[in-house]
């Protein structure tokens, strides 16, 4: 299977989401059963990049996907030097709700791909709707070294899982 090289809109008459592992049942499960009704609620987006051959099915498989939304942090998780200089009341974010790679591809290059596409998409939406910055919530150690190899920091433990961060200053240097 290969990819095409543009992410989309998740689009279930499209996209053959029962296909899709990644090797996280989490994950899975998302794109599988949440991420459209999701979408249909207006809570995220969900940006795939699909496989260039249809399936039996006529649907185009899902080589990777990633979901976002808009959330909110306060200010006493951030380290104190930054915290500082913000207001007391809740901070917007971007949430960098799923990413996720079909298992195939892993050790490829197509969590990097899926990252920075993800990062430049909400860099643009960020011209319109501002945020001080896109966080992320680890499922696993493996996906915190993954963050952190692309510079997101520690913010502070949630739900169980490890919240990573980085500031939409550093996204901006980044694509501009």
């Amino acid at each position: 299977m290969s990819e095409s090289k543009k992410f989309v809109e998740l689009d279930k008459s499209l996209h053959d989401r029962e296909s899709f592992d990644c090797g996280e049942l989490e994950l899975n499960q998302f794109i599988k059963t949440q991420a459209a009704k999701h979408m249909n609620a207006g809570i995220s987006r969900t940006m795939v990049l699909p496989a260039l051959s249809p399936l039996p099915n006529q649907k185009l498989p899902i080589c990777a996907f990633y979901s976002i939304a808009p959330s909110s942090i306060c200010r006493e998780t951030l380290p104190k030097a930054k915290a500082k200089k913000l207001p007391r009341y809740p901070i917007p974010v971007f949430l960098l709700a799923q990413l996720a790679v079909q298992s195939e591809f892993h050790g490829q290059g197509l969590g990097k791909i899926s990252l920075i596409n993800a990062l430049k998409y909400l860099w643009e939406i960020n011209s319109h709707m501002r945020a001080y910055a896109i966080v992320v919530d680890c499922l696993s150690d493996e996906a915190e070294r993954f963050y952190t190899k692309y510079g997101f920091e520690f913010l502070c433990e949630h739900n169980g899982r490890t919240r990573m961060f980085i500031s939409m200053k550093t996204i901006e240097s980044l694509f501009s």
